[in-house]
């Protein structure tokens, strides 16, 4: 389909974001022949079945031709692949299963739980980091449960070679309430100001950083609340700054499809479709699902920096010049921008949780409120330390 939105705009703000074109471009269908390795459609979805597929997997060549046809889906077609019987040996998945069920009982009992982003409190149990804790509790189980060339050929087709793997269980009990239709990392976990302050390219980039994935570690019916998903909503080049307005989340509680999973089975998909998880509405299906959050290997910096040093040393010269005016808030925020990390991610999330909204406060953002607040130095500092330790691994 034409792509309908000016490729010259240079920023996106909720307010310019038309509901008419973001209609027509979920009204498109997913054909067969654009998805030849498909098993079959579901509801706009191409679902693949590895069972057939994971012996050509092992031959170069048409590992990347099913690479290259995932690739287009999740680019430019419905954005998300469903792959069938994605571990062919499901005790994998229940050794992996009782292990993070240990885990949950154990930091339940220290913390009360971790939080979530997109639903409210109490809703689901969630495990920060389940990537280094299983492999911490189990290297026999981590080995056995990421040994899986399925979803290592999902990863490389979207991200490349050398992706880099993190993974956060969330368990929804029955009742369990539906999170609200959003958008995902990065630009999906900033603010709404935060977000449109980004130019309209680095929207376009954002996508292609990441991959979030789902792994089922039981069957999942509809009643149990399995991811609600809006096919080809990635395609809507503004969708970062519209996922928010209220006239986009009715659409996608109208539009919106669910597929069932059985244990085993597995989803991908573009951080920018349109998605939330769904309500359990079920009486005893506790949805265990291991949600894979995946990214580039270019998500780094050339050098490394110790950005917490450089700040100790700047904010007593920062503070006496926004005391005496001798710089304008304009020129100590390129002065900081030059500084402080920016960006909360990647953090700890069990010490350094998204408490106050989407995403922990950064060096940045703490080092401009201080010099608003008039911070004394040493209470910079010591707060400096503990976002320090908070952050780390």
């Amino acid at each position: 389909m034409k792509d309908t939105i000016d490729k010259t705009i240079a920023y996106y703000e909720p307010d310019t974001c038309d509901l008419g074109e973001f209609t027509a471009l979920i009204d498109q269908k997913t054909r067969p022949e654009q998805v030849p390795h498909a098993a079959l459609i579901e509801k706009n979805i191409p679902v693949y079945d590895m069972a057939d597929l994971r012996t050509a997997l092992e031959d170069d060549q048409t590992r990347r031709t099913l690479m290259s046809e995932w690739a287009q889906v999740l680019r430019s077609g419905a954005g998300v692949v469903a792959l069938k019987g994605t571990y062919a040996d499901t005790a994998v998945l229940d050794e992996a299963t009782r292990i993070y069920e240990s885990i949950i009982a154990e930091e339940k009992q220290g913390t009360g739980g971790a939080g979530d982003h997109f639903a409210a409190s109490g809703a689901n149990d969630r495990i920060w980091n389940a990537l280094q804790k299983l492999c911490e509790a189990s290297p026999e189980a981590f080995l056995n449960y990421f040994a899986n060339t399925s979803i290592a050929a999902v990863c490389e087709a979207w991200l490349g070679p050398n992706y880099q793997m993190t993974a956060q269980v969330n368990l929804v009990h029955p009742g369990g309430a539906a999170q609200q239709a959003h958008r995902d990392y990065h630009l999906g976990f900033q603010t709404a100001d935060v977000s449109a302050s980004y130019p309209a390219h680095v929207h376009d980039v954002s996508p292609i950083l990441t991959l979030q994935g789902a792994v089922a570690h039981c069957d999942m019916p509809l009643e149990s609340g399995p991811t609600k998903l809006l096919p080809f909503s990635q395609t809507y080049r503004p969708g970062y700054a519209a996922w928010r307005r209220d006239d986009f989340r009715v659409l996608f509680e109208e539009r919106h499809v669910q597929l069932p999973l059985a244990k085993g089975d597995a989803v991908f998909f573009s951080p920018a479709l349109f998605h939330a998880a769904g309500a359990n509405t079920s009486h005893d299906i506790h949805r265990f699902a291991n949600l894979l959050q995946v990214s580039s290997a270019f998500g780094r910096a050339m050098e490394t920096v110790d950005r917490e040093r450089m700040c100790k040393l700047l904010y007593p010269h920062a503070l006496r010049a926004w005391q005496e005016n001798r710089l304008s808030p304009a020129e100590l925020s390129a002065a900081i921008a030059a500084t402080a990390e920016g960006y909360s991610f990647p953090t700890n999330l069990d010490r350094d949780p998204p408490i106050n909204g989407l995403a922990p406060e950064t060096q940045a953002a703490f080092l401009r409120r201080a010099l608003a607040e008039g911070v004394e130095e040493p209470d910079f500092a010591d707060r400096l330390n503990q976002m320090s330790k908070a952050r780390g691994a």
